[in-house]
This record gives C-alpha cells, structure tokens and sequence, in this order.
C-alpha cells in the first residue's frame, strides 16, 4: 500500500500549480471569469466535509469545482459523489494526461 503524502492545506502540489496555469490561460482567453484555490468548503454530513481544488467561475454565472487527481483513494471519489448529488453546481474531476487534461464530469443529471 502507497503510504498518502502530507499536504499542507492552502498549497498546491504541482499538479495542482500546472493546472492553475491552465486555469489562468483560459482567464486570458476569456473562456472564464476567474477560479480560487480550496476557497470553499462544502459540509456532506455531521463531521464530513469536502473542499474542492479550484472553484471556477464561467462568463455565464455557472460556477464548477474542480477536483484535480493523480489517483483516486476511495474517500475522496465518493466525497465528490455526494457533493455533485447535494449542491447545484457543476464537479469536474481533472487529470494531467500527455498533451493536455482530461475530464470527468459527476454532476448529478437528475
């Protein structure tokens, strides 16, 4: 088993500091308003909680949380499976893969 590294909350790994560089290209491009750093923190149940990568705010008032993964431990995926059933917004998961990123959308469609 692969021991979980410490992270402090508030820094970015360096997947997460490439992907705010993308971020920051598409600010300007104009494809979004803005995006912030684990700025939320959403509440799943008693002592539960989730905070996202990156909120990311589009041009037409559509908020989204990213989530940015190497891999997953199965309390984070199902942590963002509650959050994407729970709020209105939109949860994406992103991954660094050769060439550019890749998406996975959970957003509840119901």
């Amino acid at each position: 088993m692969k021991a979980r590294a410490i992270r402090k909350p508030g820094v970015m790994n360096k997947t997460e500091a490439a992907y705010a560089a993308h971020l920051e290209q598409r600010k300007l491009a104009g494809e979004i308003i803005s995006y912030h750093f684990e700025s939320y923190t959403l509440k799943l149940a008693d002592n539960c909680r989730y905070t996202p990568d990156f909120m990311v705010l589009l041009p037409d008032g559509t908020m989204q949380f990213h989530e940015v993964k190497g891999f997953w431990m199965d309390d984070a995926k199902v942590k963002i499976k509650v959050a994407a059933r729970t709020f209105p917004h939109v949860f994406i998961a992103v991954r660094k893969v050769k060439g550019g990123w890749e998406t996975t959308d959970f957003t509840d469609p119901a």
